[in-house]
């Protein structure tokens, strides 16, 4: 699956404080921009799954709210995990 237990650590492992620390906003960041690669893939082949679609749309806005709030709260973090994840803006 694409989204296991051992995917999730090495993410928050990654860009989180520790694995354990999955509350973090960088880490819900790496996390959900995880799932928006997974999700457009899927919709590339499945053009017609409104549901995937909307579910999409959701978890950009999510992603959208919490690096307007890092970008608020701490510049350098922000940048740090836009760069670090190649993100645009």
């Amino acid at each position: 699956m694409y989204n296991s237990k051992e995917v999730k650590e090495t993410i928050f492992k990654k860009h989180g404080k520790s694995e354990k620390d999955t509350g973090s906003a960088e880490g819900q960041i790496a996390l959900f921009t995880h799932r928006i690669e997974h999700l457009s893939s899927h919709l590339k082949s499945n053009r017609k799954d409104y549901n995937t679609e909307r579910s999409l749309v959701r978890l950009v806005g999510k992603r959208r709210s919490l690096l307007d709030y890092l970008k608020a709260k701490d510049i350098l973090r922000y940048r740090a995990i836009v760069k670090e994840l190649g993100l645009r803006k």
